[in-house]
């Protein structure tokens, strides 16, 4: 599955690709069943379909669930396209400045105690990949301190991405992230919610503009 995926994303088997399933056996030493359960699940997420007199092909990226986390993942593995950390810029100016105004009407003790100490993380990382952590932790629990299910649903393909995003900017022009997320906190913690959306849209901008200066 994840090699079929791979060559999905990377364009090797690009959309209208009639994949040759005898061959793929061959090649890659399956058996039917295994074959046929991961073309099942690539099925499932919208990246191949299969009708009668035509068989099983590759589905155009419109068709494809990018609100499943693998799709996500192996989007982010594979791709190079810039506009992929464009659209996911998008989707959070679109969803977090509105989760972080609910997280300041909604926020228990314990919600404000777990994104203090993500933002304690932050100041304490020394490497890329800590400060990307505790990064993606504390968007994470801004998003759970909405308790809403689908914000948390959402919450866990926005740290997929972010990951990689983070990676590329952090390598490129390493800055102080605290800044711009402690007035989050604050604003969270004084269960204030206009200054929390303001805060949080003023810290997507920032990440807007650091990815350009990355690039």
């Amino acid at each position: 599955m994840e090699t079929l995926a791979s060559r999905i994303m990377s364009n090797e088997y690009p959309e209208g690709t009639i994949l040759d399933l005898p061959t793929l056996r061959a090649e890659l030493d399956l058996s039917l069943t295994a074959l046929r359960e991961a073309l099942k699940v690539l099925t499932a997420k919208g990246m191949i379909d299969a009708r009668q007199k035509r068989g099983t092909f590759v589905q155009p990226r419109t068709s494809w669930n990018m609100l499943d986390a693998d799709v996500m993942r192996w989007h982010t593995a594979t791709s190079a396209d810039p506009a992929l950390f464009d659209q996911l810029t998008e989707v959070r100016a679109v969803v977090e400045p509105a989760a972080a105004r609910m997280a300041a009407e909604r926020a228990t003790d314990e919600d404000i105690a777990a994104l203090s100490e993500a933002l304690d993380a932050m100041a304490a990382a020394d490497g890329v990949d800590a400060a990307v952590a505790a990064d993606i932790t504390f968007h994470r629990r801004l998003l759970l301190a909405t308790h809403n299910d689908f914000l948390a649903q959402i919450a866990q393909i926005i740290a997929i991405g972010l990951a990689e995003r983070d990676k590329f900017v952090h390598h490129a022009n390493p800055s102080d992230p605290v800044p711009s997320h402690r007035p989050v906190l604050e604003a969270v913690t004084a269960h204030d919610p206009d200054a929390a959306e303001r805060a949080m849209r003023a810290l997507v901008d920032q990440s807007m503009q650091d990815l350009k200066n990355a690039r």
